[in-house]
């Protein structure tokens, strides 16, 4: 991505874009994602054998609190998307299991004089919230297991019911928006009853007529100077489009914008934005689950005033992806990932044929 800023870099001097520090931080931070979304076969095995140690750790966190293993499952996977926005405040273990950090003051007690208190005894009376999971007498931060419980009991003071998990989830975060994440990838993993939900698709079916490019940092006029925060896909009008993802539908309707648009979580924490379609799949509405591939909307060219304004540009598929880094969201230049799954679903249809 900043190989694509440099090369453009004249042109958008040229077109007197404002090219704020934001944007430049933004392609820093996103650069080592977007490599990472390349992963090798080796590395897909690695993370398979690692579900598995996962699965045997929500289980037993789950018969120990009576709370079902997709909830913890939840919780970790969203302490593990947190972790990843911020790797440089919330160190974790290489070889951990868990996405859990919990930071030595909240886990000792913020009045303990010893930080790295590992006595439940003690660690309880000055309210920290280390705990002992594994049953070796030690509340130790560097255990998966303790640490993991630890939350989990946390979020289980008011009981088990999603309405107290719910309430408990808001007193450990204090963040609404931990809250609906949380909930949300609990969902999914209810509704699939698996670890492994990292498929993708591509937008549109391989077998229409499309057209893409990075379109990222283009300049945009209509409602203010501002930047493209995506990829147009140009494809016929009507051309059906497709969830990229398995997800919770967040958002569904008009925007300004966008004009009909639609827009999903997955349990990456990545919220997928699609938008100036020409109508929706009329049976989703906000909440409901998708899977890669399946049919959301269709191509258009609604947006840019008032509801049912269309026709001010060619039809075309707005994509766009952004990072929640717990208190704020973040786009980033989602071409390298469509080139990805493009190629992907190329190579499983020559396969399967």
């Amino acid at each position: 991505m900043l190989l694509t800023l440099w090369r453009r870099w004249p042109s958008i001097l040229k077109s007197g874009s404002r090219i704020t520090l934001a944007v430049i931080v933004i392609a820093l931070s996103t650069n080592g994602f977007e490599q990472n979304a390349f992963a090798s076969d080796k590395e897909k095995l690695s993370e398979a054998a690692k579900n598995k140690q996962r699965l045997k750790l929500y289980e037993s966190i789950s018969l120990k609190t009576g709370l079902d293993w997709q909830t913890v499952a939840a919780i970790d996977q969203y302490e593990r998307t947190i972790t990843r926005a911020h790797p440089k405040t919330r160190p974790v273990r290489e070889d951990s299991v868990t996405g859990v950090f919990v930071s030595d003051t909240n886990w000792s007690g913020y009045l303990n004089p010893e930080k790295e208190d590992t006595h439940p005894e003690s660690i309880r009376f000055f309210h920290g919230v280390g705990k002992d999971g594994s049953g070796d007498g030690i509340a130790d931060r560097n255990q998966d297991e303790d640490l993991l419980y630890s939350v989990a009991s946390q979020v289980l003071v008011h009981g088990s019911a999603e309405d107290d998990v719910g309430i408990g989830l808001w007193e450990y975060y204090h963040n609404t928006r931990a809250v609906q994440r949380i909930l949300q990838f609990s969902k999914l993993y209810k509704h699939f009853d698996r670890l492994d939900l990292s498929g993708h698709a591509f937008p549109l079916p391989l077998n229409s007529i499309y057209s893409f490019r990075s379109t990222w940092g283009n300049s945009r006029g209509w409602g203010g100077k501002r930047i493209h925060e995506g990829t147009d896909i140009f494809a016929n009008h009507g051309v059906p489009v497709r969830s990229t993802c398995y997800g919770v539908i967040e958002i569904k309707g008009w925007n300004a914008f966008g004009g009909w648009r639609i827009g999903i979580r997955d349990l990456n924490n990545l919220y997928h934005y699609y938008a100036h379609l020409s109508g929706f799949e009329k049976k989703l509405k906000a909440g409901d689950i998708v899977r890669p591939g399946q049919t959301i909307g269709w191509v258009g060219s609604s947006g840019y005033g008032r509801p049912g304004t269309q026709g001010k540009f060619p039809p075309h598929l707005h994509y766009g992806i952004y990072r929640d880094r717990g208190l704020v969201e973040w786009a980033f230049d989602p071409y390298p990932m469509l080139y990805r799954w493009e190629r992907e679903e190329r190579k499983a249809i020559r396969v399967h044929h």
